[in-house]
């Protein structure tokens, strides 16, 4: 123990984590310290202290959580492995499996940043998807793992300063994206908050400074306008008996930043600026000092939560209301006990204390049963990306609580539907799912649930999944699982039936397109599919969506073989970058324009035209005026391709037919619009005899990719029959 009795300020330290420990467990934390001091011996962090003084840190934000004797000797050692040579067999041997345990779970902690990270195509994402599930199965087997190295996160966070501008980027993207989210799925708001906090300091300081400056000018009058309003509260409550401890509740300038930005206030409109909490000792005391202030002042409406009743995923329980309160300015309550305090301030870890002592919380069990639902997803998911997703969507994103009629919470991230919720309740629920109500009102199917929203599925007796829920485009399906589950349906049905169905839906998705002659066997290649039907069945399963079916259809459209234009077109060796996005081969640069007889789009097989006069123009191979061209004509033919232009825009000729309604066009160019696609002409006529309206527009688009897409959407307009491009 020479070390730790020469150095009079680890000598401290370490003191300082011994209250509350007996002294063998006191002894453990000594032989981690000592062993961390020798372990970095010479190492020294970005600030230029001795690195220990680093693991110290974390220990000591641990320790004011209250954790266990272990966690504590852990954060000692959570470097030593990855920082050292320090091998994980020798922190067993010397300290333990458990410690080992978490100091290896720590470790592997360090990749959970990759998985903010687009998943690679290929075997990548399979290996990427097993590492995220062995990271799982560490954090839901002992919790105390993610409770270290947020820890350790926030210290860094806290040194930020020390290191170049491009790395305190990208660690404040990461702990705002990853780290503080996951604090608050733990309930551990403390942390939540100062991850936060810090991390906006970095990404935007324009706005960081700005704002602690504002706080910290208006502070004086903001701290008597706090007294004020303590005086008066605590004078009401004592006169009904009710015994609560008033304080004004600390200013958080990032969320602060994000009500500024989400609701385009200025700062001064920004309400819980000024802020109180009151802690009461029972659950009753938190609605009847509601209830006394709402008498003192009037209450905001729209600006009332009862998470006490209805508490937040992370088990957060708390009132929280608005006021116009003394001198006309509005002030922000939160009402809450003690206990319920405690556990906000401290999430799991308040938790972990009990379930260390043996006995059964179902807080606990509670608020980590979303870590090991991740692990069982891996068998739901038919694919190692759906299953990195949906660990995202998850764990990180924001959330939105909606009920079912008979009170129950459904925990969904935020843009959920009602097919979403419907899947939530059970897989059935959702197949069967033909419509819903939102507090009586019937909605579409891809309304977006808001909090506190009742809703109401409405089933069919045999009702079946739609594979237009699988269109990415269609707005239907938000969260992984719901699409997990229509996926997993399809792949049960009988496998005919989806040969037919994806057949359908290939060669509509051709037809819509303009293409023709491709051989779907390139497709079925592209998929690494081996037969035909196979790939097919994928398409019908709603495996392969109409997006990716376009994807491949841009990267892998064959040039349709046309021998006589082939021979005649003059080559050169040299090509040079034409305007318009097209190469030209030959010498110099020529003018070039599109063809108005057939619209070219990029990736479409093209020829130029040499004109008398007017530069080079632009046909499709397969265009009607280049096949009949004969002798000299065929001789002005000239070899092109697209080139790398991404900013051009090509006209395209789209036929729409549709039973006539009113609005229909309207709805039409909203598709346009919404897209930001140049309508450049429209010719529309309606057949009186049947009713059906024909129209002919000519639009602006970048890609085969977007004229995909809109033609879908129009598709899914009520009335359209079919939408495609016109050949």
């Amino acid at each position: 123990m020479d070390i730790l009795e020469t150095d009079t300020d680890v000598r401290e330290r370490i003191c300082e984590l011994f209250e509350r420990l007996s002294n063998d467990e006191q002894a453990l934390i000594s032989r981690a310290a000592e062993w961390a001091i020798r372990s970095h011996q010479g190492q020294r962090r970005a600030s230029g202290e001795l690195y220990h003084s680093h693991v110290f840190a974390v220990a000591e934000i641990l320790n004011d959580q209250n954790l266990d004797h272990e966690t504590i000797a852990a954060a000692m050692l959570h470097d030593v492995v990855e920082d050292t040579d320090t091998t994980l067999d020798q922190v067993k041997t010397e300290f333990g499996p458990v410690i080992a345990r978490l100091v290896d779970g720590v470790t592997r902690m360090e990749r959970i940043g990759e998985f903010q990270e687009k998943t690679h195509a290929g075997n990548r994402e399979h290996v990427q998807a097993e590492s995220l599930r062995k990271l799982l199965l560490a954090m839901a087997e002992d919790v105390r793992v993610v409770l270290i190295k947020l820890a350790d996160r926030l210290h860094n966070m806290r040194t930020l300063q020390h290191l170049d501008p491009e790395r305190q980027r990208r660690i404040a993207r990461e702990t705002r994206d990853i780290y503080a989210p996951l604090a608050n799925r733990l309930g551990i708001w403390q942390v939540k908050w100062e991850l936060e906090d810090l991390s906006l300091r970095y990404l935007e300081p324009d706005a960081y400074q700005q704002i602690a400056r504002q706080l910290a000018e208006t502070r004086t009058d903001r701290e008597r306008y706090i007294n004020k309003v303590i005086r008066i509260l605590d004078a009401e409550l004592k006169k009904s008996g009710i015994r609560a401890d008033i304080s004004g509740r600390p200013k958080h300038i990032n969320s602060i930043w994000r009500k500024m930005q989400r609701k385009r206030l200025d700062f001064e409109q920004i309400f819980d600026v000024r802020a109180v909490r009151v802690l009461v000792e029972e659950e009753k005391d938190c609605y009847a000092a509601l209830g006394i202030v709402h008498g003192l002042w009037r209450h905001i409406p729209t600006e009332f939560d009862d998470y006490i009743a209805n508490p937040k995923e992370n088990l957060y329980r708390s009132l929280h209301t608005a006021v116009v309160g003394p001198e006309g300015k509005a002030l922000e309550i939160q009402i809450r006990t003690e206990d319920m305090h405690r556990h906000a301030e401290l999430g799991v870890a308040a938790h972990w204390r009990y379930k260390e002592g043996g006995s059964f919380d179902p807080g606990y069990e509670e608020m980590i049963a979303w870590l090991r639902q991740l692990l069982e997803w891996k068998d739901e998911e038919h694919t190692a990306n759906d299953f990195v997703d949906r660990f995202k969507s998850e764990a990180f994103q924001e959330r939105v609580y909606a009920l079912t009629p008979q009170g129950r919470i459904i925990d969904l991230p935020r843009g959920s539907t009602p097919l979403d919720f419907a899947y939530a309740i059970h897989s059935e629920v959702g197949n069967r799912c033909r419509g819903a109500k939102i507090n009586g009102r019937i909605v579409p199917l891809t309304y977006e649930l808001n909090n506190g929203e009742q809703v109401d599925i409405l089933t069919a007796k045999q009702g079946t999944p739609s594979r237009d829920w699988l269109n990415p485009h269609s707005g239907y399906l938000k969260t992984s699982r719901a699409k997990a589950r229509v996926r997993s349906w399809f792949k049960r049905a009988d496998h005919e039936h989806n040969v037919t169905a994806g057949r359908t839906i290939t060669d509509r998705e051709l037809h819509r397109l303009g293409i023709s002659g491709l051989k779907l066997e390139k497709l079925a290649e592209h998929y690494k599919f081996r037969q035909l039907d196979e790939f097919l069945a994928s398409v019908g399963r709603g495996e392969i969506t109409t997006g990716q079916l376009a994807n491949a259809l841009r990267e892998y459209l064959p040039a349709r073989p046309e021998p006589a234009i082939e021979s005649s077109v003059k080559r050169a060796r040299n090509k040079s970058a034409a305007s318009g996005g097209v190469e030209i081969s030959g010498v110099g640069n020529l003018l070039t324009s599109m063809a108005r007889c057939c619209h070219p789009v990029p990736n479409d097989p093209i020829v130029g035209y040499i004109t008398r006069g007017r530069g080079v123009t632009i046909h499709r191979q397969d265009c009607g005026n280049i096949l009949r061209l004969q002798g000299d004509d065929r001789d002005r033919l000239i070899e092109v391709e697209w080139g790398t232009n991404d900013e051009a825009g090509y006209p395209v000729d789209i036929s729409v037919e549709a039973y006539d309604r009113p609005g229909l066009l309207r709805d039409i160019t909203t598709v346009f619009a919404n897209d930001r696609i140049n309508l450049m002409g429209v010719n529309t006529a309606t057949d009186t005899s049947d009713g059906i309206a024909r129209m002919s527009l000519t639009v602006e688009i970048s890609d085969i990719g977007q004229l995909s897409r809109v033609l879908t959407r129009i598709g899914q307009l009520p009335n359209v029959v079919e939408a495609k491009r016109k050949v």
